[in-house]
């Protein structure tokens, strides 16, 4: 478990982000959670220098959807190309059903069997949490924003697999 704020990072490893291009799929099922998300990724891709129109959001209704978004913009969705790296947000609380296992066990292998294609890199920013004040600790609270993580972390995917 966290116990610290986990948002904090050191962009000097970053370099040339500004001409690469981000697609984010983000569910709307918790709201109130995936908005601070979808938010805190957007700021920082901005922050180190990605322009507005290189970062394209797609909503879906609820999380276990971010596997098909996000294998349609892996071929390249409504552009030419497809983006440089997708990052999935989304929000998973327990509830008393097992629901929640099958949604979180089918987002993790779509969004892995996604990556294993080695295509273009598919970022998990999946909240899957015990109870509601958990996922807001994660999105903007005391443990930072996991949407600011995947941003960064779809930054250096990106250039890794330039490099590779």
């Amino acid at each position: 478990m966290a116990t610290r704020n986990l948002s904090e990072f050191d962009s000097s490893s970053l370099h040339d982000v500004a001409a690469l291009r981000f697609d984010i799929v983000v569910s709307r099922w918790n709201e109130q959670v995936t908005d601070k998300l979808l938010e805190g990724a957007v700021e920082c891709l901005k922050s180190q220098g990605v322009p507005q129109e290189q970062i394209r959001v797609f909503p879906v209704p609820g999380s276990f959807e971010l596997v098909y978004a996000a294998a349609r913009l892996m071929k390249g969705g409504p552009a030419a190309r497809p983006a440089d790296a997708i990052i999935a947000l989304g929000c998973v609380v327990r509830g008393g059903t097992p629901h929640f296992d099958y949604v979180c066990q089918g987002v993790t292998r779509g969004l892995s069997e996604l990556n294993a294609r080695g295509e273009v890199p598919v970022i998990f920013g999946l909240l899957t949490t015990d109870d509601m004040q958990q996922s807001l600790d994660r999105a903007g609270g005391i443990y930072g924003n996991k949407g600011v993580e995947a941003a960064y972390t779809a930054m250096e995917m990106a250039q890794l697999s330039r490099q590779l």
